[in-house]
């Protein structure tokens, strides 16, 4: 749910703070007091466009930040984040939002700087906002299949994950059918650009570790010098009459004699004991070292052509000699594909014809539990519909399978199974049955919408539903029926809506009142929560207008109490 709402310098509003609750918040107001602006400001929260029209005159920039709750590290807005590589912390996500005045945005989620595209996708988990001409995913018919899905639940979502693991390596033959099919040119050249480039690999005869062994080897050749002149003067300083071990050696002897006399200094006579061997044995070794070392220009040049040679096979075919050598065993495979390419072909085929009885086995299962669970859901908007009074209202789901398309056809399975899935309605008896994306009258479309949201609120997992002014267009008993519709949909998950109806108002488990005032020549918008008695009062006001009169105030009274015995039921 959204806790927390910060608008500052955004329109006309110069600086807003905004608690918010769970359950039904309603905004109320005179038109022109900010209610639409304080959706927008969340719009722009959750990856809106941008303008620097938002930015209140005179000031540089508008922000805007919004704390959300979610319930658990299940969510998808949660899982989103993590992928986007962003921190969450107790199940918390703030974001923020700047908009200057030249238009630039920026957007930070938890602190971490994001993309509007990033910010959009998040956004799209946590806030649905449902305008009376942004229909969204609802009139989306792209999203029926999935909306229909997640209705249906885990036993389509086992399902589905079957058909998935198959038509991924479905896929993936058919991808390799298709680039074994090239024409026999590519081939060719194909065929006789990684035998040469194997050829090359072969030739080299790499080892692993040998580029770094050689360049440690160059590294000694290089420093030969200095080297030896180190290595002599050590063992110049230690070995010789008058040299470091002779004074360690008679350091040696004395402390003995002093041991044998007091054992207090057996314990030094050891140390020096012990350093004096480890030193002479340090001195046979450098000696026999330095025997050894012998400067040869010849091998720092094969050093050096060898590691060019190297360096250039990396610069083809991969950053280290393993990738190299991978790749080496890669494009062998590939020679015996393209040489053998028929038998490749036919072998591939046979198990695409696997795949494909496969996936029609699980397609159709996939398919059956759909056309159950659209039963279902088609059940469940008619009774909620009715509840709406558009009991003649007919909602059906289509079907389009491409189960029945020619075997090797690329396009006879998709990712998400066999199925494409419409909304369609028909609002008045004799009408043929149309796309709901075709439905254009605005309270019947209210009503429709409505009536989805409170099935689709409880499968979809969105944080806080927002409708702007979805009620227009309807009166009366319908107003009363959307009231408690949208009553419902809040039971599931956080709905704010702005509202001109009373009926709505009074089902609110939280009354927000916006108004405006003029301030030093500036207008100025401010939210006021509404306890009880100016509850009465705003309702009242909604129901006559300006003037208030007692019939007004018990009628307001009577709503008041006809949605707590409503919510109460």
């Amino acid at each position: 749910m959204l806790q927390e709402l910060s608008i500052r310098n955004f329109a006309i509003i110069e600086e807003l703070h905004v608690s918010l609750e769970k359950g039904l918040t309603v905004l109320t107001g005179e038109t022109g007091a900010g209610k639409s602006i304080i959706i927008d400001a969340v719009h722009l929260l959750v990856g809106g466009r941008g303008s620097s029209e938002f930015v209140r005159h005179g000031e540089k920039k508008a922000e805007i930040e919004g704390m959300f709750q979610v319930e658990n590290l299940a969510h998808p807005c949660v899982q989103k984040a993590q992928e986007f590589g962003i921190d969450m912390e107790e199940e918390t996500i703030i974001i923020r939002r700047e908009i200057s005045s030249n238009g630039k945005s920026i957007c930070r989620i938890n602190g971490k700087l994001v993309t509007i595209a990033i910010l959009r996708e998040i956004g799209s988990a946590l806030v649905d906002i449902h305008g009376q001409h942004e229909h969204q995913e609802l009139m989306d018919a792209s999203q029926h299949l999935r909306l229909l899905d997640q209705f249906g639940g885990a036993e389509i979502l086992a399902a589905k994950e079957n058909y998935t693991e198959i038509y991924k390596r479905y896929e993936q033959t058919v991808r390799v059918i298709s680039q074994l099919s090239e024409n026999e040119q590519q081939m060719a050249h194909r065929l006789d650009l990684i035998q040469f480039q194997l050829t090359e690999i072969q030739k080299a005869e790499l080892q692993l570790h040998e580029d770094y062994e050689l360049a440690e080897e160059k590294r000694k050749l290089g420093n030969f010098e200095k080297l030896y002149e180190s290595v002599q003067n050590a063992s110049s300083a230690l070995q010789g009459e008058g040299r470091g071990l002779d004074w360690i050696g008679l350091a040696m002897t004395q402390l003995e004699t002093a041991a044998e006399i007091d054992e207090t200094y057996k314990a030094a006579y050891e140390a020096v004991s012990e350093s004096f061997y480890a030193l002479e044995d340090a001195v046979r070794h450098t000696n026999s070292e330095l025997d050894s070392l012998e400067f040869d220009p010849n091998r720092l040049n094969v050093i050096e052509t060898r590691l060019n040679e190297i360096n250039q096979l990396k610069r083809k075919y991969g950053e280290s000699i393993e990738a190299i050598i991978e790749y080496g065993t890669k494009i062998e495979e590939e020679i015996d594909t393209l040489t053998n390419r028929e038998t490749h072909i036919e072998k591939l085929n046979q198990e695409l014809a696997a795949h494909e009885k496969d996936l029609l086995l699980e397609g159709k299962q996939l398919s059956h539990l759909r056309q159950r669970a659209a039963k279902k859901l088609t059940e469940a908007i008619h009774r909620e519909l009715k509840q709406l009074y558009m009991d003649k209202t007919v909602f059906d789901i289509h079907f389009e399978t491409s189960a029945g398309k020619t075997p090797h056809h690329t396009k006879a399975f998709k990712k998400d199974g066999l199925d494409e899935v419409e909304f369609y309605i028909s609002t008045n008896p004799g009408e043929p049955i149309k796309p709901l994306s075709k439905v254009a009258s605005g309270g019947e479309l209210s009503r429709i919408m409505l009536a989805m949201k409170t099935i689709f609120s409880k499968h979809q997992g969105i944080t806080s539903i927002i409708f702007d002014e979805v009620d227009t267009g309807v009166s009366g008993r319908v107003a009363q029926a959307i009231g408690e519709k949208i009553y419902r949909v809040a039971v599931h998950s956080q709905v704010l809506c702005i509202s001109h109806l009373p009926q709505v108002a009074a089902m609110a488990d939280t009354h927000l009142y916006i108004s405006k005032k003029m301030t030093d020549g500036r207008t100025r918008t401010f939210v006021e929560p509404l306890e009880i008695e100016d509850k009465v009062k705003e309702i009242g006001r909604m129901i006559s207008g300006v003037e208030m009169t007692d019939l007004t105030k018990q009628h307001a009274k009577e709503l008041l109490d006809l949605a707590a015995s409503l919510k109460t039921g």
